[in-house]
């Protein structure tokens, strides 16, 4: 009886070697990555880009990533977790590392492409290699915690980045960033992903696809909430500057603080309630968040944005990523990765891109009306849904 409670209690267990290393990777790639968010923007400048530039040079990031993210998804399935994870990783480092030494806009433009493809492939690996490692009665848990690992990153690197860039060259600042990268892949080589690898189901006829069905509804409405994101991680810096707001760098600390506390409740509350209990009260802070940004008279009110931001994104992602995971097959979580981040990124690239486009025409704070708007549509197709289900 004892011996089963144990073998029960093990199985339980969401802090195990391979779980904390891939937390560790996780954090420090997106440290680098979280640092060239604010400062690429600056670095466009610096060459000589206006708004419209920086929006297309983000968005194509997004983009590229979103491409590769179906054949990502197969590739976790048929060549293993460890091959796209690490060749994910090795082409980020190599991309990250060469922007300083870009001379010209193009130049920047296609090796963002590659990073967008080293990222596709790196972000999809690492969450199905994180919901392999978590038991699955504590996947909302599990997942939150995952996410902590890029939330600490977030916490630092955007702060982090400027703050450097006022001190160091671009070329230094991506080097570290490159160096960064290297230090997750050299964590993420010693997880032992023989176990994770065997989930694989050879009987499954394979059949080409880009999505996982079960995954869509959770990746939709993530969609119009992740359309934010663009438009915060690329104008907010140059929108606050413009009005000669001090802060910046405290935004991203307090945000990322915010995210972080909402993930040690966020998932719990998901495990035993769902996501109903989640994803309304986390979309109508974010919605809050947008409409003071769009107003933003101080720096009070660029923190207190900030602390909603950070609660309502922090609730609902984990909890999406969580439910669109825990629907698919389980062969098929990878391609349910892909889709829940391709939606991410599609996100973030057509936010970034409309952005652009509404910034230079109407002005920065239309971006945050225009953000707001997005989230209102992902809470109004969620309330349809819901009405869907109880009329079952």
């Amino acid at each position: 009886m004892n011996s089963e409670a144990g073998i029960s209690l093990h199985k339980e267990k969401i802090w195990t070697r391979d779980f904390v290393l891939i937390c560790l990777s996780n954090f420090f790639i997106f440290l680098g990555f979280q640092m060239t968010l604010p400062t690429i923007p600056l670095f466009i400048e610096k060459l000589g880009g206006n708004d419209q530039l920086i929006g297309a040079v983000v968005g194509i990031f997004t983009f590229s990533a979103l491409l590769v993210r179906s054949y990502a998804g197969h590739a976790l399935e048929t060549k293993g977790r460890k091959f796209v994870y690490l060749t994910g990783l090795f082409i980020f480092v190599i991309a990250v590392g060469s922007y300083g030494f870009l001379p010209t806009i193009a130049f920047l433009f296609f090796m963002r492409v590659i990073q967008g493809v080293g990222w596709g492939f790196s972000t999809t690996a690492s969450g199905t290699i994180a919901s392999d490692l978590i038991p699955a009665k504590r996947r909302g848990e599990g997942m939150g915690y995952y996410g902590l690992s890029g939330n600490i990153a977030l916490a630092f690197g955007p702060s982090l980045g400027l703050t450097l860039a006022g001190i160091i060259s671009f070329e230094q600042l991506f080097l570290i960033c490159a160096v960064l990268g290297l230090a997750a892949l050299i964590l993420s080589s010693k997880i032992k992903y023989k176990q994770v690898e065997q989930i694989k189901q050879p009987e499954v006829k394979k059949k080409w696809d880009v999505y996982e069905k079960s995954a869509l509804v959770p990746s939709m409405l993530l969609f119009f909430i992740t359309v934010t994101f663009g438009g915060i991680a690329t104008f907010l810096p140059l929108f606050t500057a413009q009005k000669n707001i001090t802060g910046i760098q405290l935004y991203f600390l307090v945000f990322a603080l915010a995210l972080m506390a909402s993930r040690t409740f966020a998932g719990r509350i998901y495990d035993k309630k769902g996501h109903v209990a989640v994803f309304l009260p986390g979309a109508v802070l974010i919605m809050s968040a947008m409409f003071l940004l769009s107003w933003l008279p101080n720096t009070t009110v660029l923190l207190i944005a900030a602390v909603l931001y950070g609660i309502g994104f922090g609730s609902v992602q984990p909890a999406l990523q969580a439910w669109a995971i825990e629907k698919s097959p389980k062969h098929r979580r990878g391609m349910a990765n892909a889709t829940f981040f391709s939606s991410f990124d599609l996100g973030v690239g057509i936010g970034a891109m409309l952005f652009g486009q509404i910034g230079h025409l109407f002005g920065y704070h239309t971006i945050y009306q225009t953000a707001a708007i997005s989230v209102s549509i992902s809470i109004v197709l969620y309330l349809i849904l819901l009405v869907k289900q109880r009329q079952k």
